[in-house]
């Protein structure tokens, strides 16, 4: 679903059936020899095939439809630079859904076919690779890339263990806290794919048997825990996943403001995974095996806290602060990004080689043209003449809650099937119309419908990081789907009752 497969190199212990972690940023640790149940069905093949033809075809019967005669005439006309935009809407979101194209590629369209329909110019249509959330983005990977670098996940994990207790429930706890709290501050699949290594050794650590067959309960537990926290933790900032910056970018919500209700949701996302997955696969282990004794051993093995790993704290601690108080300080979170990255880069903990391989550089031109596409279709009215059939049909005093409730679960169901941040560009401009036109802050539609699409915990086609999951051949589809689904609807009920409650003051710049 996304544009890089992210991995780490690692060094699995000797006794641990571990995915095979190939040296870089650019592929994802899956299993060099999988079991061969452990591959994804490809369920969009011939989608994938017919979705370009398809795409065409339908834009084109969109550009000559006569709209403005099919439409109530109490309704503004469409101009036809907005019919070209909702052909250009149409177009685009199939090449999305169907993956024809890399998302990529769709934005590079987006951008030179949009003065060719009359849309705009082509200076006009650039204008998305102007927004500093593109800034966050790169800043976000560079901290990330320092993060790894510096190995201070592996000392994270340790210190964990030691404090929390070597028990099977502690090693769960570990699992997932220790991901939501990286995700929340570097990017999913990455904070993902830096735990896999250490749950495959604190699977051996437990002394779990075929683990790789799909035989322990406990190695499915830690490996969805981890999975499941990378999403859920992510909420927590507008950092952490591609569907909140895309959230920020429209609604221009402070950083500090988000994590109001970002934290909250997120904290109690993960504690309902830790002891959720805890209940579905009960554990056939007691605890790591030696104990305390053995995670001493661990960290003595580490060693004394490297420079770099000092240097990185300090680093990320700053940057957070500055995150948080934006306020005071009157700095905004997309320049915070660069100063941290830049640190990063000052101090030596890595240097430009390094930082510019772990860019994505795919997700930034994504991101270009979607924020393109997103002002085309708002600048145009295209939005608006959707927006009125929306309204027209929930009624003259639609519910606030119905309206949330409906769109988190049209994000939630078709998030499942279709990559999130395509998903995300796509809703999240007519939603803030939608709140526009009822006088409504500004993120309380777009913000319930960045976080439905981050709640991806039902099939590995859902997220990168589920298809991760998946492939280490730890757990089968049917398990995924018997955690995930309760636990996105009780993600959706804490979502509503947070944001409807702690997090409404906020839902505005």
């Amino acid at each position: 679903m996304e544009f890089k497969k992210v991995g780490i190199p690692s060094k699995p212990p000797k006794k641990a059936k571990t995915p095979n972690m190939n040296t870089g940023l650019k592929k994802v640790g899956i299993p060099s020899k999988p079991p061969k149940r452990a591959k994804p069905p490809n369920m969009n093949i011939e989608f994938k095939k017919v979705g370009l033809p398809l795409a065409i075809i339908v834009a084109t019967i969109i550009c000559i439809l006569p709209l403005n005669d099919i439409t109530p005439s109490h309704y503004p006309d469409l101009s036809p630079a907005g019919q070209m935009a909702l052909a250009l809407l149409i177009f685009s979101i199939i090449l999305w859904v169907s993956e024809a194209l890399n998302l990529a590629i769709t934005s590079l369209i987006i951008l030179f076919i949009q003065p060719i329909l009359g849309i705009t110019s082509f200076d006009n249509a650039v204008i998305g690779f102007a927004s500093p959330i593109l800034f966050l983005m790169i800043g976000g990977f560079i901290i990330a890339e320092g993060i790894s670098q510096s190995g201070l996940v592996q000392r994270l994990t340790y210190f964990l263990l030691d404090k929390v207790g070597t028990s099977a429930k502690s090693g769960l706890f570990v699992a997932v806290f220790a991901t939501g709290i990286l995700s929340a501050w570097i990017e999913n699949v990455v904070a993902f794919a830096l735990i896999i290594p250490i749950i495959t050794e604190i699977i051996d650590l437990m002394g779990c048997k075929g683990a790789c067959e799909g035989n322990s309960n406990y190695a499915k537990s830690l490996i969805l825990g981890a999975c499941f926290a990378s999403l859920g933790g992510g909420l927590a900032t507008e950092i952490g996943t591609a569907p909140n910056l895309m959230a920020a970018a429209y609604t221009h919500i402070s950083f500090a403001n988000w994590m109001v209700f970002g934290v909250p949701i997120a904290l109690i996302l993960l504690f309902v995974i830790w002891q959720f997955l805890g209940i579905v696969f009960p554990s056939e282990v007691k605890g790591i095996k030696g104990g305390s004794e053995t995670i001493q051993a661990k960290i003595d093995k580490l060693g004394k806290i490297t420079r770099n790993e000092k240097l990185s704290i300090v680093i990320l601690l700053f940057t957070i602060f500055l995150w948080v108080t934006t306020n005071f300080t009157g700095l905004n979170s997309y320049s915070i990004a660069l100063i941290g990255a830049v640190l990063f880069l000052i101090f030596k903990i890595l240097d430009w080689k390094d930082a510019q391989k772990n860019i994505d550089w795919g997700l930034v031109l994504f991101f270009g043209g979607a924020l393109s596409l997103g002002a085309a279709i708002l600048n145009t009215g295209a939005a608006t003449w959707l927006i009125n059939d929306i309204m027209s049909a929930l009624g003259p005093n639609p519910n606030v809650i119905v309206i949330v409730l409906i769109l988190m679960v049209v994000g939630v169901l078709i998030t499942q099937v279709m990559s999130n941040i395509a998903l995300s560009a796509i809703l999240i401009p007519l939603a803030v119309i939608m709140s526009q036109q009822q006088n409504l802050a500004t993120g309380i539609y777009a913000v319930p419908i960045a976080i439905a699409c981050s709640l991806s915990f039902m099939l590995p086609m859902a997220d990168p990081t589920v298809a991760m999951a998946y492939g280490t051949g730890y757990v089968k589809i049917k398990e995924i789907f018997k955690a995930g689904l309760p636990i996105i609807i009780l993600g959706i009920v804490v979502s509503l009752a947070i944001l409807f409650t702690i997090g409404k003051p906020f839902l505005s710049t």
